[in-house]
């Protein structure tokens, strides 16, 4: 049992959906060809004067006030400087002392604090072909983020990940991230100290950079952990510095001594005058937010009729949220279709670990597939055998039951056939019900699903059987 209790702060950097970059026309689009989305502005060519866009500030004020922060009338950009090759000016344009946004909080359902949300601009992106041999791709310089600071409130992994979880979610519901830890569009780095239970007194922290799934988090955080009570178990010091996560490895990696804010000389940039934003904006701002998770779970209530279990686990993910919206408006049951992506779905994609945009079912599909077992065309037994190849494969339920044979029989003479069957080989099982060992009832279920591979009618099994051991 560990007697130190960790003390862990995040800041997540969240680009921007905007079409074009935080200080210049270029597109802020992914996955163009290497240095193409490039300009004099986002290269740093001296001369080039950055122009701010109007777009990110709206959306980082959208993430301000979905916060509860307090939004600045008045903020300041400032120049953060450091040497490296994917910042092309040798500076940075963020805010420092004068953020647009701060004392905020999040719900998880602890109270997070959220000390600031500012702008900033992106760097490029270093792209290693090999171990001595690099290039840099500068279409990512200048796209426009924004930094969300949370307060050192996390006392384990596990809190880190709800928030983050939560925090990604609103991000989303806003329509200002798109979220893709992957494409680095949502990326975190955490600052990590550990203290004896019971202190007060903050203790040497370290940073984890670019941490860019939940899986890594907690791995990272845990091992970290680790490290610095095996340090100070053994009387060591823990060096402050920046540490990257060796995911294959398991194991936190050095790569730098970690700056602070005077190693950045901070200054105010010469080249934008103070952001001003009036309170009317804000208000209009905020008059049109899109639909948050906890208006949609009311929504899903009140419209769908299902129940607030199942509402909240659906908009937990703005993804799939929209997934099952989309499924209901092909027609059905809202709450078969809400069971079948609850149970069958959410399963499927964990196992595959797997995002909702990754799947290759059709909301239209899946649709169909919850009618067709509602009206009795499969059973729910094939209805699961379906939706695993639908899963694999994305093909349309017709066409999976058609080439495999699976409609069910729902024809009571052929059933009839079936059952007497079945009665005529378990004699003695038929004597044991009908001395009152009704029990065994299931047994005849079985095996006549058996002897029809699973493709009669269960409903009109169990009608059929019935009236005839009755007799």
């Amino acid at each position: 049992m560990s007697n130190y209790e960790p003390v862990i702060g995040l800041e997540v950097h969240a680009q921007l959906l905007t079409a074009s970059k935080m200080f210049c026309a270029c597109a802020a689009s992914f996955g163009a060809e290497p240095n193409t989305n490039i300009c004099p502005v986002c290269t740093g060519q001296p001369g080039a004067l950055p122009v701010t866009n109007k777009k990110a500030v709206e959306f980082a004020i959208r993430a301000g006030i979905a916060m509860s922060c307090k939004i600045n009338h008045t903020s300041i950009f400032a120049r953060k400087n450091y040497f490296y090759p994917d910042l092309p000016k040798g500076y940075q344009i963020s805010q420092y002392d004068k953020p647009l946004c701060e004392h905020g909080y999040v719900n998880i359902p602890k109270r997070i604090s959220i000390t600031r949300i500012h702008l900033e601009e992106d760097a490029g992106k270093l792209l290693h072909d090999t171990p001595n041999t690099s290039h840099v791709d500068y279409n990512r310089s200048s796209v426009p983020l924004i930094e969300i600071v949370s307060g050192p409130d996390f006392r384990s992994p596990e809190e880190c990940t709800a928030y983050l979880k939560n925090l990604r979610n609103i991000l989303m519901y806003l329509e200002i991230c798109d979220g893709n830890m992957q494409e680095g569009s949502f990326r975190v780095d955490a600052n990590i100290s550990i203290r004896p239970e019971g202190s007060k007194k903050l203790g040497t922290r370290t940073e984890l950079k670019n941490l860019n799934s939940f899986r890594a988090i907690e791995r990272a955080l845990s091992c970290e952990i680790k490290r610095q009570e095996k340090i100070l178990s053994e009387d060591g010091t823990v060096a402050q510095e920046t540490l990257l996560w060796n995911e294959v490895g398991g194991i936190t990696e050095s790569m730098r001594s970690k700056e602070e804010a005077h190693d950045y000389r901070y200054f105010p940039e010469p080249d934008l005058p103070p952001l001003v934003v009036d309170e009317k904006w804000i208000t209009d701002i905020k008059s049109r937010l899109p639909e948050l998770a906890v208006a949609k779970v009311e929504r899903f209530i009140k419209s769908f009729e299902i129940p607030e279990y199942d509402a909240n686990l659906l908009t937990q993910d703005k993804l799939l949220a929209d997934y099952y919206e989309s499924c209901v408006r092909h027609g059905g049951s809202p709450k078969k279709i809400s069971n079948w992506i609850m149970t069958e779905l959410l399963r499927f994609l964990a196992a595959a670990d797997m995002e909702i945009t990754a799947c290759k079912i059709r909301p239209m599909d899946l649709a169909r597939l919850v009618e067709l077992v509602e009206t009795d065309k499969i059973s729910g037994k094939i209805g699961k055998a379906v939706f695993e190849e639908m899963f694999r494969t994305g093909q349309p339920p017709e066409k999976i039951i058609e080439a495999k044979g699976l409609v069910q029989v729902s024809d009571i003479g052929s059933i009839e056939t079936v059952i007497e069957d079945v009665l005529s080989k378990n004699a003695e099982n038929v004597a044991k019900y009908k001395s009152g060992k009704t029990g065994i009832f299931g047994h005849f279920v079985g095996e006549v699903m058996k002897a029809t591979k699973g493709q009669a009618n269960p409903k009109t099994v169990n009608e059929i059987l019935k009236k005839k051991l009755g007799n």
